[in-house]
């Protein structure tokens, strides 16, 4: 079940055909858990492969061409609230999109979008697919997990351009990171319960996720990225938390690279301070409040590129003055942070979290997502209302794992040898005939 900014909560199901074609399913809830549907879209329309992203390395950007976006309603109440957003925010053309109080009918579908009569009332929904423009298909292996059994598991996964976290930019943003990625049909991450129930849905039989347990939020311990992560503006980092559970106080790494595999570091930046007592979100259910304060931080700038910028940087405004050498940490609290790297101290964050298990039973740490404009949620109405991919909890005692979380933990290689992350030639994306495969 993902979580959008707004909130808005929804599962996704996207079909590309080899005439460049595609189908998606858009599926819209009214809680955190995709158990009570609102309403589903059904988006049909054409994809067309460009070239390498010249801002997001590892991406390909690509032009699509809506033709058609139906809605159908499940509830008389969600037909009611779309109807009145169309109404009130929409142009002329759908002023009359549903007469007041119209009935619900069950499965009928209305049509939002016409390419042929040039309809188009999407807008008050907040929606656009402008995600297509930026496309990312991935490869790697996942170990068997049965004792009996040897080798691994392909697993492919989309990754799209992510939605901006202000709604009013929605519709003419152009994405530069990623959404959290789609699984393929075929060849998916396994146990994914969620996966063939959301696979087999259509417009008028929304997934329905099985019931998942709530959990307290548990802080304590320590929590690392589970691959290269992307963020909006070509940011390329991993991430490495360690909570004190009982003086709430916290300890973060921040690896920072030039590529989208994380092994070209650039720079990284420890940080430091107190944590609130978190509070139950009352905007975003599921979530807990928290206020994060900074009030300390290192970095350690790991190629020239940085170590010059450092360098040149306005005097007293980060570090010692023209101090900066390759692979050697500075502490940047002396001069309230790093004015060339955007980092002020102290420095106060309103924050969002959320824990859940996997289908493994292990522990997930979901942080508020960053807002897209590269800003910070510095006061409580830019609390985020929607997450980053998420982090897992690690085993063992902190220092022990520091050990593993170095520059170079992301170069494992698989079972079979081969680097643990392989970007496909996204071409590949046009060829998964997901109508014709079955879930195992």
């Amino acid at each position: 079940c993902e979580v959008r900014p707004g909130p808005e909560f929804l599962t996704r199901s996207y079909l590309f055909y080899a005439n460049r074609l595609f189908k998606a399913y858009q599926f819209y809830y009214w809680d955190p858990s995709c158990r009570d549907p609102s309403y589903s879209l059904v988006i049909k329309g054409k994809l067309r492969l460009r070239q390498a992203s010249w801002i997001t390395r590892g991406a390909t950007e690509a032009d699509y061409h809506l033709h058609k976006v139906g809605i159908v309603f499940h509830s008389q109440k969600a037909m009611r609230e779309v109807a009145s957003w169309i109404n009130q925010t929409s142009g002329e053309g759908c002023s009359g999109f549903l007469p007041p109080g119209r009935t619900w009918a069950p499965g009928a579908l209305y049509e939002l979008l016409s390419a042929k009569t040039e309809r188009d009332c999407t807008a008050a929904l907040g929606f656009a697919m402008h995600e297509l423009s930026l496309v990312r298909v991935e490869q790697h292996y996942q170990p068997l997990l049965q004792p009996q059994q040897s080798g691994s598991r392909l697993v492919e996964e989309l990754y799209l351009g992510d939605i901006h976290t202000e709604w009013v930019e929605r519709l003419h943003y152009r994405p530069t990171g990623y959404q959290r990625p789609m699984q393929s049909a075929v060849h998916h991450m396994h146990p994914c319960p969620a996966c063939g129930i959301i696979y087999r849905a259509d417009e008028h039989h929304p997934p329905i996720l099985p019931v998942r347990a709530q959990l307290p939020m548990q802080l304590s311990g320590s929590w690392v990225s589970t691959h290269c992560e992307v963020r909006p503006a070509v940011l390329f980092l991993t991430r490495y938390f360690i909570f004190h559970g009982h003086n709430h106080t916290w300890e973060g790494f921040y690896y920072h690279y030039s590529d989208p595999l994380c092994k070209q570091p650039t720079f990284t930046i420890y940080a430091s301070g107190r944590y609130s007592q978190g509070v139950p979100s009352s905007k975003v259910r599921g979530g807990t409040e928290l206020a994060f304060k900074v009030t300390q931080a290192r970095v350690t700038p790991m190629d020239q590129v940085t170590v010059m910028m450092l360098n040149s940087s306005e005097p007293g405004s980060c570090g010692l003055t023209s101090s900066w050498a390759a692979g050697v940490e500075q502490d940047i609290t002396p001069t309230n942070g790093c004015l060339a790297l955007g980092i002020k101290l102290p420095h106060t964050e309103y924050e969002l979290f959320k824990t859940e298990q996997d289908t493994k039973d292990r522990s997930l740490l979901y942080v508020g997502e960053r807002p897209t404009d590269g800003s910070s949620p510095n006061s409580p109405d830019k609390r985020p209302t929607s997450y980053q991919a998420p982090l897992i909890q690690c085993a063992g005692a902190p220092e022990e794992f520091s050990n593993y979380v170095s520059l170079k933990y992301l170069g494992k290689k698989d079972a079979n040898g081969n680097e643990a992350l392989k970007p496909l030639p996204v071409a590949f994306l046009l060829f998964i005939a997901l109508l014709f495969l079955r879930w195992d």
